[in-house]
């Protein structure tokens, strides 16, 4: 720790810094010699350290504990859409949805995150399960208008 390294600085830019923490043999923590903030420890591009720190493979991509990282999450390819417990009721127009609203199950609702879907069931008070292409989804319904009051000034 105190040693001089090259690092890029969030701030201001600059590339000097101290060493301030280190986790084994790896930097983890520097300081900024130019405008002293603390940052985490990011090697300039092109330099042996950054080069050391990408994944090269496929299989490295995961991590010592074997949890899979982002960027291989990313490249898995998506599953189909769980087929809905309750088959869609097609007589009822496709509603949007309002957590205002009530609703029941086998109605199509269009979310504007999750895109459209059908209301499978009501796991509680309040609630209710809706199958999307990405998957299943619990969404708050019939929610009551607030009665609070702003207090007086």
């Amino acid at each position: 720790m105190g040693a001089d390294v090259e690092s890029i600085c969030t701030k201001c830019g600059d590339v000097w810094h101290v060493v301030v923490a280190k986790v084994g043999e790896r930097i983890a923590k520097v300081q900024c010699k130019q405008c002293h903030g603390f940052h985490r420890y990011k090697p300039p591009p092109g330099s042996a350290a950054a080069r050391a720190a990408a994944p090269k493979t496929a299989a490295a991509r995961t991590t010592t504990a074997g949890t899979i990282t982002k960027a291989a999450r990313a490249t898995r390819k998506k599953s189909e859409p769980p087929p809905p417990a309750v088959p869609p009721d097609m007589s009822k127009p496709v509603r949007r949805y309002l957590p205002s609203e009530s609703y029941t199950p086998g109605e199509r609702i269009t979310h504007t995150t999750f895109g459209a879907g059908v209301v499978e069931s009501s796991p509680g008070a309040g609630k209710i399960q809706v199958v999307f292409p990405d998957g299943r989804r619990i969404l708050a319904v019939a929610k009551a208008a607030s009665t609070l009051s702003r207090p007086p000034v």
